[in-house]
């Protein structure tokens, strides 16, 4: 099984609570109901207030390393990236449990 983990840095100047920050929150909160293979999706905003943390997580899990590819390519995921990069940059992490 792989554990997909995705952390995002909002860029400067851009809150949580600008609209579109609030539907690409949204659009990953609905994505891992949307892509065949991902056996369990969490998404959330960082509670804590410290200079190295990071604002909104994705911690998700699949099979393995093609359902990780199968995940990254499908629409839905294209998607809901998308808008991201408009406004945060991210760092990833996928790892064997």
């Amino acid at each position: 099984m792989i554990r997909h983990l995705v952390l995002f840095k909002l860029n400067e100047g851009v809150s949580k609570d600008e609209p579109r920050v609030a539907a690409g929150a949204r659009g990953f909160a609905e994505l891992g109901a949307k892509v065949p293979g991902v056996l369990s999706w969490e998404t959330g905003w960082n509670l804590t207030d410290r200079p190295v943390a990071y604002d909104f997580a994705i911690n998700s899990s699949v099979a393995d390393q093609a359902a990780l590819t199968a995940y990254l390519e499908h629409p839905e995921h294209q998607a809901a990236v998308a808008p991201w990069q408009e406004f945060a940059t991210w760092v990833v992490a996928d790892y064997e449990i």
